[in-house]
């Protein structure tokens, strides 16, 4: 059994295809196929029913994808440690973040870190709650940045912050003078929220059904930015966490009377997955500064 024969059995059951893995491992798709055939014959078992244009794991392809994946996760911890000087911190660390978090929050902590260890190489990935997740089992990520509750056990988690929810409204509107309110306040207002898919909808929502509000939502928007500009141009009102409240948008943001209104970000790491040095550094610079943006 060979190495690259477990990095291309992954990569097909991550993509779903042959040709798709293939192009993603830099090889021909005959190549490919070839050595997964190898290593089916060798372990005397089909790993794959091949469906036409795309292939399925077989139930004893399920279960040996973990086991492939921990020898991979293994050896790349292995060849980490061998790179890393033993008083540095030098190797990579791949980062993924949701995107309510990645413009506003992580910045000057990549910025600080890169400065503090010049030597390491951070890759970042912006993407939804699930396909990080997703990508954390697989081993393709080594950290993430998301928002709280995640369901399952099987991750390390590391709070960050918790920050508290504002309502976006006009600068005209009625209630844009005011230090706090009630979502019930807001209950005949058109609301543009993030659409399905981004854990804040569901933290918006959330506080919308704790206020028994159920929001009329004429807009919906995966970035932050275009919802405040909306609100800015008098189409509604929003819900935002605190970080993406901007001085210069044409809104007010008023902080809602609700103690539970609040979001916590947090960074996950597999459980049971070696960290290298590298990953440990940046995971105690994430904490640290954490906690003195707290403190300011």
């Amino acid at each position: 059994m060979e190495l690259h024969q477990l990095r291309y059995f992954c990569a097909v059951a991550e993509t779903g295809s042959f040709s798709r893995a293939a192009e993603q491992s830099y090889v021909s798709q005959p190549s490919l196929s070839q050595q997964i055939m190898k290593l089916e014959d060798e372990l005397g078992a089909r790993l794959f029913d091949r469906l036409g244009r795309s292939v399925r794991l077989t139930d004893l392809g399920k279960t040996f994808l973990p086991r492939a994946r921990g020898v991979l996760r293994e050896l790349e911890a292995a060849k980490g440690d061998v790179v890393e000087h033993k008083d540095s911190v030098g190797g990579s660390v791949s980062i993924g973040v949701i995107p309510t978090v990645a413009p506003y929050l992580l910045p000057p902590y990549l910025t600080s870190f890169s400065q503090k260890f010049p030597q390491a190489h951070l890759t970042v990935i912006e993407e939804i709650t699930p396909v990080l997740l997703d990508r954390l089992r697989a081993g393709t990520i080594d950290v993430a940045i998301l928002a709280l509750p995640i369901r399952g056990h099987e991750f390390e988690i590391s709070p960050l912050l918790t920050e508290r929810l504002f309502a976006a409204l006009p600068a005209k509107h009625k209630l844009a003078a005011r230090r706090s309110l009630s979502l019930k306040d807001l209950r005949a207002e058109p609301f543009l929220l993030l659409r399905d898919g981004h854990c804040f909808r569901d933290t918006a929502v959330a506080a919308c059904d704790r206020a028994r509000l159920n929001p009329q939502i004429i807009f919906e928007s995966g970035q932050f930015s275009s919802l405040l500009s909306m609100v800015g141009a008098g189409m509604g009102v929003s819900i935002v966490p605190q970080m993406a409240i901007e001085k210069s948008a044409r809104c007010r943001f008023v902080r809602i009377a609700d103690d539970s209104a609040t979001r916590t970000i947090a960074a996950l790491v597999l459980r049971g997955r070696s960290l290298t040095r590298t990953h440990l550094g940046f995971l105690t610079h994430l904490c640290a500064s954490s906690a003195e943006r707290k403190t300011h």
